[in-house]
């Protein structure tokens, strides 16, 4: 058999063409891949961005104050600043009385000096500046609270395009006026309560979840495939109701004069009707049902693949049926273990609905406090800090689930 190959100046150019080849295939790759990059890059990873970096932006100041910033930039922070600052100062109140986004700077140097909004805005406001008056003494006779040098450190705290203020607020901190970083008042300090909470809440739920689900994944990994198909329809049906029908159900359910009430009078369990809605009880209970079937599908998918020759295997050799599971079958379903319980825990996260329904005040979770501060005050800046926050949370879980419970850890427990 002959191959016929292509000849340039005598010597065979077959590599130059597989090259091409190679070439051409990777193109198709990439052109393949372009879509999907641009569609994540798009809905997922910039406005992902974009969130995070509203957790550190500051605008504000800079944009009704751009020449008083710059005039602070070589203030030594001591001592009252020079007549070049009030000038500028005075500058940009003139051009910005009017301007929305001198309340837009009042409203930031608000957040860290309560009071300070209606400093900047009186200023702009009645400033006058007489023939021959110099500026720092028209802005002093307006409001004497710029004689003091506080307030410019304020200002030009805040003359920077970035700041830690909102994540240091989302951890319950501030920066004092020398710039060192101390634990907020306690009148001021409660969003470290709100994540410790959080994390709390989901944590139980994801435990719930887990002894509920483990079995119940167990059951349909043994049991015959029509009665596994049956059961299994059972275990998705939450997913074909609305998250809110659902919660809505489990309030009239758990009622004082719900169904359940009722049952456990008639019973004679108890005298009078409980309190089982509108406090952790009742966002346990409706969490736990919404969301078990993220861990019965993981564990099922585990479990199914694990062969019972493994534990036949350790009972034939005089194990106990117990340790036989124990230290067999557990062990090679803790991938399934540690992605159901993340998914789950992920979820429970970033709750909304159920605790804002079924709970008090006492059981809202961070995800409460960041539609308060994106719908009703619109401080994107708080906002975007607790997502923060909680994105790192997530990242710190997920890094611990692939170092323990990923497909590295799974290779080392599989049994050869």
């Amino acid at each position: 058999m002959s191959v016929a190959i292509e000849m340039d100046g005598g010597v065979p150019n077959l590599k130059a063409r597989l090259r091409r080849a190679e070439r051409l295939t990777k193109l198709k790759y990439i052109g393949l891949i372009i879509p999907l990059a641009l569609f994540l890059l798009v809905t997922f990873l910039w406005p992902i961005g974009s969130l995070l970096y509203r957790a550190v932006a500051n605008p504000e100041v800079i944009e009704a104050l751009p020449r008083t910033t710059q005039a602070l930039r070589g203030w030594d922070g001591e001592t009252l600043p020079g007549d070049d600052v009030f000038d500028a100062f005075a500058g940009d109140l003139d051009g910005n009385r009017r301007s929305p986004v001198l309340a837009g700077a009042a409203k930031r140097l608000n957040m860290e000096e309560p009071g300070f909004r209606s400093v900047l805005i009186n200023t702009a406001r009645k400033l006058d500046r007489q023939p021959g008056q110099s500026a720092k003494d028209a802005i002093l006779a307006v409001e004497p609270r710029w004689g003091d040098v506080s307030a410019w450190r304020l200002v030009a705290r805040n003359g920077q395009l970035v700041t830690p203020f909102y994540i240091l607020s989302a951890l319950d901190l501030r920066i004092t006026d020398d710039g060192a970083i101390v634990r907020a008042p306690d009148d001021q300090a409660i969003y470290v309560e709100i994540l410790l909470r959080t994390l709390w809440m989901s944590v139980v739920v994801t435990a719930l979840c887990m002894l509920l689900g483990y079995p119940l994944a167990y059951l349909l990994a043994q049991v015959s495939t029509g009665t596994g198909n049956l059961l299994m329809i059972l275990v998705l049906l939450p997913f074909w109701t609305s998250v809110l029908v659902r919660v809505a159900a489990w309030i009239v359910l758990l009622q004082k004069e719900g169904p359940i009430n009722k049952a456990m009078l008639a019973l004679g369990l108890i005298t009078e009707p409980l309190q089982l809605v509108f406090n952790r009880f009742g966002v346990y209970i409706a969490m736990v049902h919404i969301l078990l079937p993220f861990v019965v599908l993981p564990l099922y998918a585990v479990m199914k693949s694990i062969k019972p020759a493994y534990v036949r295997a350790a009972i034939s050799l005089g194990a106990p049926p117990f340790s036989a599971f124990w230290k067999i079958y557990f062990p090679l379903s803790l991938p399934g273990v540690g992605a159901g319980g993340l998914l789950v825990f992920i979820l429970c996260m970033g709750y909304y609905i159920t605790p804002a329904l079924l709970g008090s005040p006492r059981e809202q979770m961070a995800s409460y406090f960041v539609a308060f501060y994106t719908n009703e005050t619109i401080n994107w800046g708080m906002a975007a800090a607790l997502s923060a926050v909680l994105l790192s949370a997530t990242m710190i879980l997920y890094v611990i689930y692939a170092r323990h419970f990923g497909p590295a850890r799974a290779n080392q427990i599989t049994p050869r």
